[in-house]
């Protein structure tokens, strides 16, 4: 029996899993080896085509259980790996890992890793945004009432508050296309980043070293390196993409927030499957299942990008090793977490359920109270005294609202102002004036203007990246 990591066994994809998975990480190792000979080769040095040949042949068959046993007597696994690959490749055995250190496979592995997993996470946002603009253009125009400090504020539309989740996830894309864009590999610097053995390689030929560098990163699919490193590539890059996802996470857990609040108001709710059970106890429960799972995993990837934080922050010089164990939990956690969040997501978008009457009827409960300042205009308007008005106003609203609290009884304002003199208003005129489509202001144009000028653009640009699949294993 052994304890099982329930973000690769219940929440992540198969397919951000097996980026960090061993059999993924070690045949890198090996891609790298063999990039590294292939450039070194083509730079003159007496390699063999048979050396490299071998070394392809034996690319996938990984005999873990030879590095294993090797690394329980050296405590060094990447020389393990060496030892490992040189036992299937006998020819090349002198030449594999020739003038480099760990970091080379390691941090090369590490970043294309990064890069891989990234690309899963952009493809995951860009199909979260048509969705969620799909959900937001359907609702545009729906009246629901707004919330500051989740006390009644003046209308908004069901549409623009799902703009607002959009928008955070839009910026959210524009970051990891960013970061993308910027990434670079760590190629072949030396033990100490001075690219020292190669150049006693090649013979003190410095144009050949460099060479070296840029082919390799050429041949694992970079077009520039970090111009300078230590041992390791700057783990400054580690904490920026550890932010990127933290503030992925951010943006998923104010959604998740924002449902469960509404689940509890009736006024939208989660998916929930014919065959669910929301409470072992309470058979008629409904719980936000999907979005609690949403914040629960926001909260591990927000908390755990304070580990790379660190780790940049106290590296010692040109390296020190304390950053591997960290390495090795926090980023593969932090996307699987990010994964498994981003399917939750794009799961409950697309079978929201929006529920039009209770919206309403809460809307009917506050609306009076709201369009007052409407109502004392439009009666100052046929001839009455706006100070008498306005206390009378005061009065009746305050009365009302003690109904409401006090009696658990209806919002009857507008019949205590029909019913008043002052006012010289029928009820089916004070009806008119509360048209709710009068106080939602420019919801549904800004909702259609902010997808048109900045949300479609990016889907245009990615409209060759398919629908990314968001099935709830769990």
């Amino acid at each position: 029996m052994r304890y099982e990591n329930p973000l690769v066994e219940r929440y992540a994809s198969k397919e951000m899993a097996e980026i960090f998975s061993s059999g993924k990480k070690f045949s890198t190792w090996r891609d790298l080896w063999i990039a590294l000979a292939e450039a070194e080769q083509e730079l003159g040095l007496p390699i063999r085509d048979a050396q490299i040949e071998e070394m392809r042949r034996f690319r996938e068959q990984v005999n873990e259980d030879v590095a294993r046993k090797r690394e329980r007597e050296v405590r060094h696994d990447v020389m393990a790996h060496v030892y490992a690959y040189g036992v299937q490749c006998p020819q090349a055995r002198p030449i594999i890992h020739l003038g480099a250190t760990s970091a080379y496979v390691q941090d090369n592995t590490e970043l294309i890793q990064m890069r891989a997993a990234l690309r899963i996470v952009g493809r995951k946002l860009v199909a979260l945004m048509a969705d969620l603009k799909a959900f937001a253009l359907a609702y545009r125009d729906l009246p629901t009432l707004g919330f500051t400090h989740f006390q009644p504020a003046q209308l908004t539309t069901v549409g623009k508050r799902a703009a607002l989740w959009l928008q955070d996830v839009l910026l959210d894309y524009q970051d990891l296309d960013h970061h993308l864009s910027r990434l670079r590999f760590r190629g072949a610097k030396g033990t100490t980043g001075t690219q020292a053995s190669f150049l006693a390689l090649f013979e003190g030929d410095a144009e050949k070293v460099q060479a070296l560098d840029c082919l390799v990163a050429e041949k694992m699919g970079f077009q520039a390196t970090y111009a300078v490193t230590g041992q390791t590539y700057t783990r400054k890059v580690d904490a920026q993409v550890a932010d990127l996802l933290s503030r992925i996470a951010q943006s998923a857990h104010k959604f998740g927030n924002d449902l469960r609040l509404l689940q509890h108001l009736k006024e939208v709710e989660e998916p929930f499957e014919a065959g669910q059970i929301g409470s072992s106890a309470m058979a008629y429960k409904r719980n936000p299942m999907r979005t609690e799972r949403m914040c629960a995993l926001a909260r591990f990837v927000m908390t755990t990008a304070q580990s790379p934080a660190f780790t940049a922050a106290t590296q010692w010089f040109e390296r020190t090793l304390d950053d591997s164990a960290n390495k090795r939990l926090a980023l593969p956690q932090m996307f699987l977490g990010v994964d498994a969040i981003l399917i939750l997501y794009m799961n409950v978008v697309r079978g929201l359920v929006v529920y039009p009457e209770v919206i309403r009827r809460h809307i009917d409960l506050e609306l009076p109270f709201m369009a007052t300042e409407n109502i004392l205009m439009a009666a100052v308007k046929r001839g009455g005294d706006r100070q008498v008005l306005h206390e009378q106003t005061r009065v009746h609203a305050m009365e009302a609202g003690r109904r409401v609290k006090e009696e658990g009884g209806e919002n009857d304002l507008l019949d205590r102002i029909a019913g008043d003199p002052a006012y010289g208003m029928t009820r089916e005129e004070l009806d008119g004036i509360l048209d709710v489509k009068a106080f939602i202001g420019r919801a549904p144009e800004q909702v259609e203007a902010f997808i048109a000028d900045e949300v479609d653009p990016v889907l245009e640009a990615n409209r060759d990246v398919s629908g990314a699949e968001a099935e709830v294993v769990v």
